[in-house]
């Protein structure tokens, strides 16, 4: 299935935006696991819309309804399964798009995969909307990993040609909670004005701005993952691709260590309170695609939003002719601002679903 993926934690996402209800299911959690709701309903406060001036005017409470899996907060061993309903719908925005496609949007390719009776309203099983029971799962991750010692937090590193300061060598929960906390999620505030700016020039010019995304994870052991094809960086890159408007991803470094000499990109080896670190994390915590006890680190690229006010070309693929096409409804004009928790979201389901692969580790 698509819309699936990982190995010992199975996580499937199910639903279109203007549906009924969205929803997902978890299979693999660890039986008798403490679930504090309002903790997760927090967490998912931080991706839902219509709250904040970056966001769009959506209005949804992103409340998760239990069907199963969970009993007294706890669970129980059996496959979780929760749905979100949907709400505040507006359909008709979206009329039309089977004939003249949006730009940059999958309205296209989905027609030619699944036929004109494919759902498009509000992008339908390709929206971003989809993120938010990606949320759900990731903050249930989230919980049974922080018991752990396990800690994962993300900022907006850059929105336009702004750019925010990186996470330190080691950062800590402390900054993670401190950042998760803001409107606007970024380390320096200072900086964060200016990524502002950017995102409020282009909603003014009924425009969109893209983004880059930080994530950190701290705590994980050493040595978990795999060489080749199965390591931790290509099972986190497959599951944060599938996090609409995500273009790219690098891990530590990344495309900058191709401007490196060795001497600047290695990282060296050294004895710290008799465990083994490194001096410098240009590896992102990762080497052969296992995890060397440094934080985990990368970046995910985001695309500008493709909804947007401005009128664009496109074609009448009833008539084949040139035409085009004004992008109406609500959308956000950075989508990566709400997608900061669903970063950190995915990366706890990739690494608690590594965890319990290696059962003596969890």
């Amino acid at each position: 299935m698509s819309s699936e993926y990982g190995k010992a934690l199975k996580i499937s996402v199910f639903g279109q935006s203007h549906g009924k209800a969205i929803g997902v299911n978890i299979d693999g959690l660890p039986s008798g696991e403490q679930i504090d709701l309002e903790e997760l309903y927090a967490f998912m406060a931080r991706r839902a819309p219509g709250k904040s001036e970056f966001a769009t005017k959506r209005s949804e409470a992103d409340m998760p309804v239990f069907l199963s899996g969970i009993e007294n907060n706890k669970t129980c061993g059996f496959p979780v399964c929760a749905i979100i309903e949907n709400k505040d719908t507006r359909s008709t925005d979206y009329a039309g798009l089977s004939r003249t496609p949006r730009p940059s949007h999958a309205d296209y390719t989905a027609l030619l995969r699944y036929g004109e009776s494919v759902d498009l309203r509000g992008g339908g099983h390709f929206s971003g909307r989809l993120t938010a029971p990606l949320c759900i799962a990731g903050g249930i991750a989230k919980q049974i990993l922080a018991r752990r010692g396990i800690f994962i937090g993300a900022h907006l590193s850059s929105v336009g040609t702004a750019k925010d300061e990186k996470f330190p060598l080691y950062p800590t929960k402390e900054l993670f909670d401190e950042v998760a906390k803001k409107e606007l999620p970024v380390i320096n505030d200072e900086l964060g004005k200016k990524m502002a700016e950017q995102i409020r020039e282009a909603a003014a010019e009924a425009d969109s701005v893209g983004a880059t995304i930080e994530c950190a994870i701290t705590g994980f052991p050493a040595g978990i993952g795999s060489p080749m094809f199965d390591g931790i960086e290509n099972r986190m890159a497959q599951a944060i691709f599938g996090i609409s408007a995500v273009k790219g991803i690098e891990f530590g470094a990344g495309f900058e260590s191709s401007e490196m000499r060795g001497s600047k990109n290695n990282d060296p080896f050294r004895i710290e309170n008799e465990k083994i670190v490194t001096e410098t994390n240009n590896c992102g915590g990762i080497l052969g695609g296992i995890s060397n006890g440094m934080p985990i680190v990368f970046r995910a690229a985001f695309k500008p939003t493709p909804s947007i006010g401005i009128e664009q070309k496109t074609v009448d693929v009833k008539t084949m002719e040139n035409t085009t096409v004004t992008v109406k409804g609500r959308h956000d004009p950075c989508v990566a601002v709400r997608a900061v928790p669903v970063v950190e979201a995915v990366a706890a389901t990739v690494i608690l679903d590594m965890l319990l692969e290696e059962s003596e580790v969890i």
